[in-house]
């Protein structure tokens, strides 16, 4: 049994190619903007932001490239929670239609929270200086592979697993309000959940 074990992994592996692309790219991305001086580092993070200000100027660009930086949270715990969330829900739905649930889930969640801060902005409830604030990273996706991947479990595991999903997030939009990644990971999770029409 255990003499397969090194084969097993492999094979979970090499059948999810773009969850482990994409965490080896993150890592190795990560490092890099580790290793700059903190000006330039700063401004590499603030140029592939999805704030107000670069979404005007580069869209398609900073929606790209600010899914692959992130700082804060240890490489173990992206090792488990791509192992657990996109690798399994990129088995089951395939690669390009797990992308397809990432991108809708990244793309609508950013735009949506940001155009929270564009209305707050207008309303004098927010400052002019969250148009610049920086926000990368994969969060959104992870929300979104999250909540498709409850289609996959089976009753009765279903209804613990939305429950724990649901409560994580909205735990954290309740405790700031006007915490627009809160709005964004909870956007993300409905996204998620209405991509149930994607699943083989």
């Amino acid at each position: 049994m255990l003499s397969r074990l090194p084969a097993d992994v492999w094979d979970y592996v090499r059948d999810a190619p773009g969850t482990y692309l994409w965490l080896v790219a993150l890592v190795g991305v990560s490092q890099y903007v580790r290793r700059l001086p903190a000006d330039r580092a700063a401004k590499l993070l603030e140029a592939n932001s999805t704030n107000l200000d670069r979404l005007r100027r580069a869209p398609i660009k900073v929606m790209v490239t600010s899914l692959f930086f992130t700082v804060g949270t240890s490489w173990l715990f992206y090792a488990v929670t791509y192992s657990v969330l996109h690798a399994p829900t990129e088995h089951w739905l395939g690669t390009w239609r797990w992308l397809a649930v990432l991108g809708t889930a990244h793309v609508g969640a950013t735009l949506l929270s940001e155009g929270w801060v564009a209305r707050e902005i207008r309303a004098g409830r927010l400052p002019q200086s969250e148009r610049t604030t920086t926000d990368y990273g994969v969060s959104y996706a992870q929300a979104g592979a999250a909540a498709v991947l409850a289609y996959r479990i089976p009753m009765p595991w279903r209804v613990p697993y939305l429950v724990v999903l649901i409560v994580f997030y909205g735990y954290g939009w309740f405790k700031n309000r006007r915490d627009f990644t809160a709005i964004g990971h909870l956007c993300a999770l409905a996204i998620g959940f209405a991509c149930f029409w994607i699943a083989p």
